[in-house]
């Protein structure tokens, strides 16, 4: 059975928004962030961090969102004290699509092993159609544990009136000190996120991740990963009358470099 890319549009008719608040609510965060003052009682100082990145098919949800070719990527982050903000602007490489991706994160350590990210972030899109949302999030992770780490993770979209869930294991194993493998699985649910029309059981993924530490503040890492679709995606493919496989198979690389 031939493979079939499904390009699900960013653009449902429930995502507009307003980019020039947030843009200047990023700004004045971003200055506080590296002013002494405003943290005059921080224990670190401020880290950044400069990514690089490329993947063949632009797959999220369980979903190609691109109807032809890769989508290259590049991230710039400031953190201090469990505070991060950030900026994401993602190009592909053979459709007109351009992504910017501006947000903050907050970790929460609630036990010794246990974390607690909440966030928020302000996407848009730029392409045939333009388009944006406003995306709310949350995670919780355990560590510690010997073979595998446990999380939760959960986004809330405003424009498109849902939320996306996701129950992921990864399982870490260190070759040696510099080098790492990590198969993971992903257990994805929609509700109203991706498509109105169903709620529950979305896709499945599974995958490898592999990662070289060059040095103390540089990294070049790898991934590929199939996913399963599942009754989310398949009602919507039945309603758009998509035939072949559904299932997506994608791999990227990954540069960063921390300072």
């Amino acid at each position: 059975m031939s493979s079939i890319n499904m390009n699900f549009d960013f653009c449902l008719s429930n995502r507009n928004h307003y980019a020039r608040a947030f843009c200047c609510a990023m700004a004045t965060m971003m200055c506080l962030m590296t002013s002494s003052s405003a943290f005059a009682t921080a224990e670190y100082q401020p880290t950044a961090g400069v990514d690089v990145a490329w993947e063949n098919n632009y797959v999220t949800q369980g979903r190609n969102n691109l109807e032809h070719g890769g989508i290259a990527w590049a991230v710039a982050n400031i953190e201090q004290n469990d505070l991060a903000v950030y900026a994401i602007v993602g190009r592909a490489d053979q459709v007109n699509y351009v992504e910017w991706n501006l947000g903050l994160e907050y970790t929460l350590h609630l036990a010794n092993n246990i974390d607690a990210t909440v966030g928020y972030q302000r996407l848009e899109f730029y392409g045939d159609e333009r388009c944006s949302d406003n995306e709310f999030f949350g995670a919780l992770t355990v560590n510690g544990l010997t073979w595998f780490v446990p999380a939760v993770n959960y986004t809330y979209a405003t424009e498109a009136g849902g939320y996306f869930i996701e129950l992921s294991i990864h399982s870490p194993w260190e070759i040696n000190q510099h080098f790492t493998l990590t198969p993971y699985i992903v257990q994805g649910f929609d509700f109203q996120y991706s498509s109105e029309e169903h709620n529950g059981a979305n896709h499945f993924q599974f995958g490898l991740e592999a990662e070289q530490k060059l040095n103390d503040s540089m990294a070049l890492s790898a991934h590929i990963s199939h996913s399963i679709a599942q009754g989310d995606i398949k009602q919507q493919a039945s309603a758009d009358d998509i035939q072949g496989s559904l299932d997506q198979t994608y791999a990227g690389v990954h540069f960063k470099l921390s300072f």
